[in-house]
C-alpha cells in the first residue's frame, strides 16, 4: 500500500500541531480524521494541496490547512503538497498559468521585460497581468486537483487489488496438496 510510504514521508502530527503558523486553528487540529491515512483522506489531501499550490496567494500553507480541516482530509499531506510551488518552481508554474489564462480569455501576452519593484507596482504593473494569471491559476489548480485526486484513488485501488490477488495466490498455494514424486 502507498500508506507505508506516505506515513514514512510525513512529519509527526505533533510537529504539525505545534507549527507556529497553524496555531490559529487551535483545537480544530485535534480532530483524528485530519491524521488518518486512508484512500479518501489521502486523495482528498492531494486535491486540496494541489489546488492550493496553484493559487497565487501568500500563506498557501495556512489556506491548505483551513481547506483540509474543512474537508476533513489528511492535514500534513495537504500542507506539504503546497510546496510544489517553491521559490524555484514558482516562476515557471505561474508563467504557465499566465499563458493558460491568456489563451482562455483571449488576451495578448505581455512579453515586455520588467523589474519587480514597488515603483512597478505603483505604476500599475499588475494591471494587465492579474486577470490572465488568476484565470490560468484557477484552471491549472482545478485540473491538477482533479487529476491528483483521481490518480491517487486509482493507485490506491490498483495496489489493493494487487494485494488481494497475491493473497489469493498464497492461499491457493497453501490449500492445494502437493503430491510427492516417486
Amino acid at each position: 500500500m502507498p500508506k507505508r510510504l506516505i506515513k514514512r514521508l510525513l512529519p509527526h502530527h505533533d510537529a504539525v500541531r505545534n507549527h507556529k503558523h497553524l496555531q490559529l486553528f487551535g483545537s480544530l487540529l485535534h480532530d483524528a480524521n485530519l491524521w488518518h491515512l486512508n484512500r479518501h483522506s489521502v486523495s482528498g489531501a492531494f486535491a486540496v494541496g494541489l489546488f492550493m499550490a496553484f493559487v497565487p496567494l501568500p500563506f498557501q500553507m495556512v489556506f491548505a490547512a483551513a481547506a483540509a480541516i474543512l474537508f476533513r482530509v489528511n492535514l500534513p499531506l495537504s500542507v506539504g503538497l503546497v510546496w510544489i510551488t517553491n521559490p524555484i518552481t514558482i516562476p515557471p508554474i505561474f508563467f504557465f498559468s499566465y499563458l493558460v489564462g491568456t489563451w482562455v480569455i483571449g488576451a495578448p501576452t505581455q512579453a515586455e521585460p520588467f523589474q519587480f519593484s514597488l515603483d512597478w507596482l505603483q505604476d500599475g504593473g499588475l494591471e494587465g497581468l492579474w486577470m490572465p494569471l488568476l484565470t490560468g491559476s484557477l484552471i491549472c489548480a482545478g485540473v491538477s486537483s482533479l487529476l491528483g485526486y483521481s490518480l491517487i484513488l486509482w493507485i490506491w485501488r490498483w495496489r489493493a487489488i494487487e494485494k488481494w490477488k497475491a493473497r489469493r495466490l498464497r492461499k491457493k498455494a497453501r490449500s492445494t496438496p502437493t503430491t510427492p514424486s516417486p
